[in-house]
């Protein structure tokens, strides 16, 4: 029998809790009663308050919970960013280095940095809380379009349904593919997901409508994407020199300026194939790719999917 615990705390986003624990408990219902997953919930406290507002129950508290299990998650939501768990991380270090294997699901990856869990280590998290990971913990590799990731002993996710990835997973390496398969099928989700991350969140950040010369040639970008750019262009209306250009633009945005043209154009269609039912041609050509072709060969690039593929899966 396998041992699977999840620690609990406040404002815990309890999606990230009941996802990967469903998989798990699905996979008991094939699995002959010796090799059942035993799931606990553990915590510094006797129940928690989740962040939509709904109470759960703890099975054992830390100072009664067992020092080693052959997986332990730690969720994420407000309160891995937000609480204050140095009530936790002694314990946390001492049974993750017991332990056959550890992890975490979204934002739960906070709470390992903070345990000094991630150092040295390739890790994901939520796309939208990448830039911060890296920022908290720079002895850390924080990889932006994985869905989930492994790296020796230690398991780190995605967004909140990543978590079920992640234990699918688990369940593939415990018992193989087939019974992963067949909870995947139980829980109407697929073993294996086009694309990663990226497919979700916008490879450009918001930019500033005021600023320096740079901010005013990507506002031009974003607003007359249709139209042809090259460095001479861009660089002349920023009034610089191409190669000045360049190099400013790469200083102030970490990227080069047909790097941030193709990203621009990327989301741009991305927005159509939303919120319109446009043909793909027209889609391409409002974007400014100039030919599906060329829009499907970025988008396969980009975002591990072709534009009608997309198009199925968010419009």
């Amino acid at each position: 029998m396998k041992t699977v615990a999840i620690l609990l705390f406040p404002d815990v986003l309890m999606l990230d809790v009941a996802g990967p624990i469903e998989v798990f408990s699905v996979a008991n219902r094939y699995l002959p009663a010796a090799e059942h997953y035993q799931i606990s919930a553990i915590g510094t406290q006797p129940s928690v308050r989740a962040s939509n507002g709904i109470t759960l129950q703890t099975d054992t508290l830390l100072d009664s919970a067992a020092e080693a299990y052959d997986l332990l998650l730690i969720p994420g939501g407000p309160g891995a960013y937000n609480g204050d768990h140095s009530a936790l991380l002694p314990w946390l270090r001492n049974t993750t280095q017991r332990s056959r294997r550890y992890g975490s699901i979204c934002t739960g990856a906070f709470i390992l940095g903070q345990a000094g869990l991630l150092d040295g280590h390739h890790v994901t998290t939520h796309w939208n809380y990448t830039e911060r990971l890296a920022r908290d913990f720079p002895q850390t590799t924080v990889e932006t379009d994985q869905i989930y990731l492994k790296d020796h002993n230690l398991i780190t996710s995605g967004g909140v349904t990543a978590g079920i990835d992640l234990a699918l997973s688990v369940l593939a390496d415990d018992h193989g593919k087939k019974l992963a398969l067949d909870v995947a099928k139980v829980l109407l989700v697929v073993m294996k997901r086009q694309g990663g991350q990226a497919q979700f969140s916008p490879l450009l950040a918001e930019v500033a409508k005021e600023g320096s010369p740079i901010v005013r040639v990507q506002n031009y970008v974003l607003e007359h994407i249709e139209e042809e750019f090259s460095i001479e262009r861009l660089a002349s209306m920023a009034a610089m020199s191409a190669r000045h250009f360049a190099r400013t633009f790469v200083r102030e945005v970490n990227m080069t300026p047909l790097e941030f043209v193709k990203s621009a154009r990327v989301d741009r269609a991305r927005s159509l194939l939303e919120t319109s039912d446009l043909p793909l041609k027209t889609v391409a050509y409002r974007s400014g790719f100039g030919s599906t072709r060329n829009m499907r060969l970025l988008f396969s690039d980009k975002l591990g999917l072709t534009p009608a593929q997309y198009r199925s899966q968010f419009g």
